[in-house]
């Protein structure tokens, strides 16, 4: 069981360059499985290669199992990484490439074969071992690149986009063998570095979303730290609420008109608008951001909730569900609505839009959530 902190870890390639890493704190407990997600250029390769010493920090403090391992080499760490190339050697078979990396360190050979069975057992690599590469699928010559790193008995796993190579079928099923290797290796800790987000609410115990760009400099690397539903439904800012979901979360300009303990008032396009959240610090008048997700805008002439007129541009079918897009108003940011099933309303067809309190969430100026006041599953 391995715990693994970033303590205020800083990284910056060169002096007068921007910084790459800024004030990361994170916390991976024993056995979780934690997964990098974000923006390209956001740092989270950075921070994986920092786990595996391959990129040496610049200032703070990185523990695994307790023990500052800032300057130990890479070999003495108890990590071992699946890259996302699967580096295979073309003229070996599964069970020796898988075996490699043990018999170069001295290992016996007994005891390498057994590790190399064990692996191939867990990742369904047993009728395959005697295969040379060129012989296997994407998705298997993936599973022998992590049976690899199984065979280390390594106290981390670290995953540097392993399946971003493979077709959209063969990701799928890699992922919930992925999903299946952490329940059958719990006791130790993975840390996953993708930029797609289904991978990341479908794997993770725990997601950690880093900022890009100015951001980094701005608010510091890490935007939010949580379970994949907190920060679905508890985003701490506009950033984390627009990269989380898909299709992205609508946001519209407001301004704030009235606070109580349980619920804000908001005007939006001439209308007042009520958003279960609490807005008390913000002064009255400040423009403010209204926030809700696609799946919660619901297409309704009567109702509960603000109605909000629009009209229909463009319908995409996807046989379970249906995107609309609509329009607003001139100047806003044309709005996507999920319906189940298929929808039946024709291009240009006016429509309203329903605007529930407890679905919405309100963001301040600065683009940082005001606290909901209605908790949304965790």
């Amino acid at each position: 069981m391995t715990r693994i902190d970033f303590r205020q870890v800083r990284k910056r390639y060169a002096p007068g360059l921007p910084l790459t890493i800024k004030d990361a704190d994170i916390e991976i407990d024993s056995g979780e499985f934690c997964v990098f997600v974000g923006p390209s250029g956001c740092g989270k390769s950075t921070l994986l290669r920092m786990v595996a010493g391959l990129e040496d920090i610049s200032e703070g403090e990185l523990l695994i199992g307790g023990q500052r391992v800032n300057d130990l080499p890479p070999a003495k760490r108890g990590v071992a990484m699946v890259f996302q190339s699967y580096a295979l050697y073309p003229h070996m078979t599964v069970a020796e490439n898988m075996a490699f990396g043990l018999r170069t360190l001295g290992a016996d050979k007994a005891a390498i074969e057994r590790k190399v069975r064990a692996a191939a057992e867990i990742l369904q690599l047993t009728p395959l071992l005697e295969r040379l590469p060129k012989a296997l699928s994407g998705g298997q010559r993936q599973r022998v690149a992590i049976g690899r790193a199984i065979v280390k008995e390594p106290r981390v796993f670290l995953f540097d986009e392993p399946l971003s190579n493979l077709d959209a079928a063969l990701r799928v099923q890699t992922r919930l063998e992925i999903a299946r290797l952490h329940k059958d290796l719990g006791s130790a800790s993975m840390i996953y570095v993708t930029h797609d987000q289904v991978e990341a609410m479908t794997l993770a115990d725990k997601i950690v979303l880093l900022h890009a760009g100015k951001l980094i400099e701005e608010r510091g690397s890490v935007a939010q730290v949580g379970s994949p539903m907190t920060l679905y439904h508890r985003p701490a800012s506009r950033f984390v609420a627009e990269f989380i979901g898909s299709p992205r979360m609508n946001v519209l300009p407001a301004r704030l008109v009235g606070a109580e303990a349980r619920h804000a008032q908001v005007e939006m396009l001439g209308q007042e608008v009520r958003v279960a959240a609490d807005a008390r610090h913000l002064p009255f008048g400040e423009k403010v951001l209204l926030g809700v997700r696609p799946e919660h805008l619901v297409v309704a002439d009567e109702g509960e909730g603000a109605g909000l007129p629009v009209t229909l541009r463009h319908v995409e079918r996807l046989g379970d569900a249906s995107l609309l897009y609509v329009d607003a108003g001139a100047g806003l940011p044309t709005l996507t609505v999920r319906r189940e099933g298929a929808a039946t309303h024709a291009p240009g067809t006016p429509l309203t839009l329903r605007l529930l309190p407890e679905q919405l969430h309100l963001f301040d100026a600065r683009e940082m959530a005001c606290r909901r006041t209605v908790e949304l599953p965790a």
